[in-house]
């Protein structure tokens, strides 16, 4: 089925408000996915605490690396999860079949997984805090793990939407997806240690800059060719 074009910019928002909309009343309604998430990342987090007996300026140095692994587990649990129930339930299909840009359907997916991840980072960055000793709410930072998490919806959706018409989906969508992911990986992990560590801001901007060009360049990307991705 061909891509249809909307008629105006304000139908190609409303296509995409609906389908964020369902995305969050569904969840609201079973909580299957944001559970499994929190749990998973609360879990990681607990783990590396007291398998880790370090000393504060060693956990300051590892705060990144657990984060965004973490984020990256937690979130690749939640993209199977979200195209998964979508499929199994028929509204994948349902979703292809309406009179709308295919495009919208991509944006909307991707915006409901990047507010799932939100509400995860949300809940473990106090958590974290509290367990480590390590002041996390830092603007430089939380900018950086909105740029992070940006770059691997707008990466992750695409190919769990690839992964999915699969019968190894839980499989084949981290092989696709964390090779992809390696250069927003070093930015982010790059970029939240030189805050952590207190650099100014010029020696972070590179990470910076790489994660804004990652994030435009695959959300491009992504609009571009998610409609023969979905073509069966």
């Amino acid at each position: 089925m061909g891509r249809e074009t909307s008629s105006a910019p304000a139908s190609f928002i409303s296509a995409v408000r609906a389908v964020v909309w369902k995305d969050l009343a569904a969840e609201l309604r079973s909580r299957e996915l944001l559970s499994s998430m929190l749990v998973f990342a609360l879990l990681v987090v607990l783990i590396f605490n007291f398998a880790l007996e370090l000393d504060p300026q060693a956990r300051l140095t590892a705060t990144p690396g657990i984060l965004w692994a973490t984020f990256v587990f937690a979130g690749t649990l939640g993209l199977n999860r979200s195209m998964a129930i979508e499929k199994d339930r028929g509204c994948l299909d349902g979703l292809l079949l309406a009179p709308v840009d295919r495009s919208a359907i991509y944006f909307g997916k991707a915006i409901s997984n990047l507010a799932f991840m939100v509400i995860v980072e949300t809940v473990v960055l106090p958590v974290y805090s509290l367990l480590y000793n390590v002041n996390l709410f830092q603007p430089g930072l939380l900018l950086v793990i909105l740029l992070g998490s940006v770059g691997y919806a707008a990466v992750g959706t695409l190919l769990a939407s690839m992964a999915v018409q699969t019968r190894t989906r839980d499989v084949l969508l981290p092989i696709l997806l964390f090779p992809l992911l390696i250069p927003v990986l070093i930015a982010a992990v790059k970029a939240s240690a030189g805050f952590l560590a207190g650099l100014p801001l010029a020696d972070v901007a590179p990470w910076l800059n790489l994660l804004l060009a990652y994030d435009v360049i695959f959300i491009a990307i992504s609009f571009m060719v998610f409609d023969y991705v979905v073509e069966e």
